[in-house]
């Protein structure tokens, strides 16, 4: 008999409310579930904020958070779960990050509470309640956990660099077209 202890069942929730949080959201950009955009609605919004090609930067995001977030959920593959979640809530977070920190006012509190709590679980890992432990830990060896969040913080940096630089050419186009007016 295995006994579970208060460690085990706090991962467990912190998984389920997370992923689940995670993959809701994620669902609005790839199925249009939940009053979100779809891949087309969701690929405009982006390419308005920045993220170029729209519908790719929706794919690549809906997929990061949905996968993140049932695989989080099942506590499964739970550092590249972590880590890809956490990315997507990079992402988002540049975003609103000019809005201040509060989610009220547009800032990306909320971004960052669902990208550090992914994060720490890819770190901790899924406790004994998990896919994971089920499978003896296959998928979640300590190697892992770097090697994922290095991929992510790559991926992330490059999506979010590009997002500036287009948003700074764009911004400086708009300035030189005022000028010759």
């Amino acid at each position: 008999m295995t006994c579970y202890d208060r460690r085990d069942i706090g991962l467990l929730l912190l998984r389920l409310g997370t992923g689940g949080v995670l993959a809701a959201h994620g669902a609005q950009k790839l199925f249009g579930w939940f009053g979100g955009g779809g891949i087309e609605g969701t690929g405009q919004f982006m390419e308005s904020i920045g993220y170029r090609p729209g519908k790719a930067s929706a794919t690549a995001a809906g997929l990061a958070e949905t996968g993140g977030g049932l695989l989080l959920a099942l506590g499964l593959a739970t550092p590249a779960a972590g880590a890809a979640a956490a990315g997507a809530m990079a992402g988002a977070a540049a975003v609103h990050a000019p809005n201040g920190f509060f989610a009220q006012a547009g800032g990306y509190e909320y971004a960052a509470s669902l990208g550090l709590t992914s994060a720490g679980l890819a770190v901790t890992g899924p406790g004994r309640l998990s896919v994971d432990h089920a499978l003896g830990h296959a998928l979640d060896r300590g190697w892992m956990v770097p090697a994922a969040f290095g991929a992510v913080a790559a991926a992330t940096a490059l999506v979010v660099g590009r997002r500036i630089r287009h948003l700074r050419r764009t911004e400086q186009g708009e300035q030189e077209a005022l000028f010759e007016e």
